[in-house]
């Protein structure tokens, strides 16, 4: 903004506090806002619209008509005025009828003007009306003139919006040229239907206050804010979780451009030395870069300005004080959350009576939030682009993570037929909740054992609720994920007694703390630092725990302590080959000695057992057999080893399916190769929660799932109808000779017994 910018911006500012400051009406004060505006810039017309009841109103004006006030109305997208409200942008033109949207409205006497500038009135990133300026002679208004209106637009929201001269509704559903429903995608992170309205994770800051009392004071505000902003994104970069691959160092790189770029930081104190308080200020630059992304194409570039966007935000809220998230000011209705990422402790914070379903611009599906959200049974939508611009806070959304969409301002009849699709679930839910008293008996009267995984102490209540068996997998890694330090051995103690006291005579099989590689803590680095180009496959789990042999000192003696007088089951994630094994159960023996040397109570009987991910250990079950009691098999990070198929890539997310002759070869042959041993084999993961593949398994051999909650009761349904040894036999004869999609003959089959499928 130039010198004369400021001067005009700054001489109609200090007119117009004067103005806001009187105690006429508001009607009285827009009358003198355009002749204040009119004279400033010397123009012959200046005009006021305002939105009301869905049209634009002309409400007042200086050149124009006065009998067009409160008569002229246009709809958004009609003539000039409604283009400017339709795509939240200005326009200067130096022959308005050249225009292609240009309408004549006779009653104006608008007839002998030429040339016409306007700006979008916005509040809270819509347009709730317009600002015009127009003159006899056909030119171009001068760049410093359309951003002196663009400074003043700021102030008029400010005061139409306290004089109640605009309907809630009327603005509700106005920007970005988005009226209709629309209909965004992304990638399935946690299935499952939702509604309720939006909330933004870091809610956008309402400018209550505009015009500045205290230049000086605005600018030492901006300076403190902008440090305060720096510290945090150099903090960021220092963490571990930002430093793992190309694409966050580029995010991070572009950060700290944009965190220490002058020119923005000149455009901000421009905006102030024209009156503005730092808020505002803030504001107005980061309305003129929104309307520099809507021009532009560079699908690259335009993620770099999202960045600035995202930065712009952050700024905002430090200067405001309004530092804290949608969560410490609580949800107040069903709510679907957006945020470009969340960590896991975000996550837990929010009241899950009210949160819904959430919506990540990013997110993986290995990500630490979808891991919890997916306990918590959260839907969870991700990397769905451009949010910010199409949703808005308070506007109804239908989550449906099941076919990886969310639709925007649904129409009624879209939103009947997902409140009915949405009633069926429920149904169904309702049905398979009256199953929790039934036991899991096939139609043949084969018993099979359903347990739950957990991770979380909330979660042990869904033993009664679900009437599981036990709890097949606590990953004990979610207290490590949600703490911002190492948790201590006595919290640790607590948790593990918690969950077994509450869990009573049902078995809880804790596993070992799951960290490193796609599971990054801040505090646990290795190797200076050094990055993983691999990390599914490099330095985690048991891995971890072997190498910081002080982590598993304490989770081992936690784990005893806790399981005093009772039977402890503890297994070993990520097993490679038996001697890890051996090393990680001569921990728990030193623990356990240290434990009996000073008289303190141990448990009653421990059993021990091993995840099977890694596919290298099949070939040593043998070896490994006689020392374990118990085996999961985890078929996440098994069908990714065995396909050599990154499950977080979404290009591949889709490709490899479970019901794979491959896969399933694998798994007979584990059942097989245990038989006659004293080893439980359990199949833990997504894949057993699913009614079709678990049918699968059953005809494998295995007799021992561990599910999310959610699909116990359907597990259970499936379970009442099959006949095992009738599935057994088919998948023998199918395994032998493949058919060409496993899966459509596996359904058929189903189908023909009368076994329902969701």
């Amino acid at each position: 903004m130039s010198i004369g910018a400021v001067e005009a911006a700054r001489n109609i500012l200090t007119r117009l506090h004067e103005v806001m400051a009187s105690r006429s009406n508001a009607q009285a004060k827009l009358n003198t806002v355009v002749e204040v505006i009119g004279e400033c810039l010397h123009s012959e017309v200046c005009s006021i619209y305002l939105l009301r009841e869905g049209m634009l109103e002309l409400f007042a004006t200086r050149g124009l008509a006065q009998e067009a006030v409160h008569v002229t109305r246009m709809a958004v997208g009609e003539g000039l005025v409604g283009t400017i409200a339709e795509d939240i942008e200005a326009l200067n033109l130096a022959e308005a009828t050249a225009h292609p949207d240009f309408m004549y409205r006779p009653e104006t006497g608008e007839d002998k003007f030429h040339s016409f500038a306007g700006v979008p009135i916005v509040r809270r990133e819509r347009a709730v009306g317009v600002l015009s300026v127009q003159h006899v002679e056909p030119r171009r208004y001068e760049d410093i003139e359309v951003e002196a209106l663009q400074t003043v637009a700021m102030v008029l929201a400010e005061l139409i919006t306290n004089a109640d001269l605009i309907d809630e509704v009327d603005y509700s559903g106005v920007g970005s040229g988005q009226t209709g429903p629309e209909t965004l995608r992304g990638l399935t992170l946690v299935k499952g239907l939702a509604s309720g309205v939006a909330v933004y994770h870091q809610p956008r800051i309402t400018i209550e206050h505009v015009v500045a009392e205290d230049t000086e004071a605005e600018r030492q505000r901006v300076i403190l804010a902008f440090d305060k902003m720096r510290e945090q994104v150099e903090r960021m970069a220092s963490q571990a979780e930002f430093g793992v691959g190309g694409e966050h160092e580029e995010v991070l790189a572009t950060y700290k451009m944009f965190a220490y770029d002058e020119g923005w930081t000149r455009r901000i104190n421009e905006a102030i030395d024209s009156g503005l308080t730092a808020e505002a200020a803030i504001e107005r630059v980061q309305q003129r870069t929104r309307m520099r992304m809507r021009q532009i194409d560079d699908p690259l570039l335009a993620d770099r300005m999202h960045d600035l966007e995202d930065l712009s935000n952050r700024l905002l809220r430090i200067v405001s004080g309004q530092l804290g998230t949608a969560a410490t000011m609580g949800l107040r209705s069903d709510a679907i959350l957006i945020a470009r990422n969340l960590g896991p402790a975000e996550l837990l914070e929010y009241d899950r009576r009210r949160l819904k379903g959430v919506i990540l611009e990013e997110g993986s599906l290995t990500s630490h939030v979808v891991i919890v959200a997916r306990a918590m049974g959260v839907p969870v939508l991700g990397r769905v682009r451009g949010l910010r611009g199409k949703v808005r806070e308070g506007d109804q959304l239908l989550l449906d993570a099941d076919q990886a969409t969310v639709t925007v301002r649904a129409s009624t009849g879209m939103i009947d037929a997902f409140d009915t699709r949405l009633g069926r679930s429920r149904e169904r839910q309702a049905a398979y909740a009256a199953l929790r008293d039934v036991v899991p008996v096939s139609a043949d009267g084969k018993r099979i054992t359903v347990m739950i995984n957990a991770g979380l102490r909330d979660d042990v209540a869904n033993l009664g609720l679900t009437g599981a068996d036990g709890i097949g997998l606590f990953r004990t890694e979610f207290q490590f994920l949600v703490s911002a330090t190492l948790p201590a051995r006595e919290r640790q103690t607590r948790l593990y007694r918690e969950v077994m006291e509450q869990a009573g005579n049902k078995p809880v099989m804790f596993r070992t703390v799951d960290i490193g590689g796609d599971k990054t803590l801040p505090y646990l680095r290795h190797n200076d630092g050094d990055d993983e180009e691999n990390p599914a496959m490099g330095w985690r789990a048991l891995r971890v725990a072997l190498e910081r042999d002080g982590l598993l000192k304490v989770q081992a003696r936690a784990l005893l302590e806790a399981a005093a007088g009772r039977t402890l089951n503890v297994m070993f994630p990520m097993v490679s080959e038996p001697w890890e094994f051996d090393a990680a159960r001569a921990v728990f023996d030193s623990q356990l000695e240290f434990l009996r040397s000073r008289r303190k109570r141990v448990p009653e009987a421990i059993r021990y057992g091993v995840m099977l991910e890694v596919p290298a250990l099949a070939e040593q079950l043998d070896v490994l057999a006689p020392k374990i009691q118990f085996l999961s098999i985890g078929t996440n990070d098994l069908t990714q080893f065995l396909f050599a198929a990154d499950r977080a890539n979404p290009k591949l997310a889709e490709r490899y399916d479970w019901l794979s002759p491959a896969i399933l070869r694998f798994i007979r042959r584990i059942v097989r190769n245990l038989e006659g041993q004293a080893v439980d084999v359990t199949v833990c993961g997504e894949m057993g929660g699913r009614q079709l593949e678990a049918l699968a398994l059953i005809g494998l051999g295995i007799e021992r799932l561990s599910i999310t909650p959610a699909s116990v009761g359907p597990l259970k349904a499936m379970i009442g109808k099959c006949d095992v040894s009738a599935i057994r036999e088919a998948m023998e004869g199918w395994l032998a000779a493949p058919p060409e999609n496993l899966r459509q003959v596996l359904t058929s089959w189903a189908t023909e017994r009368g076994i329902v499928l969701d």
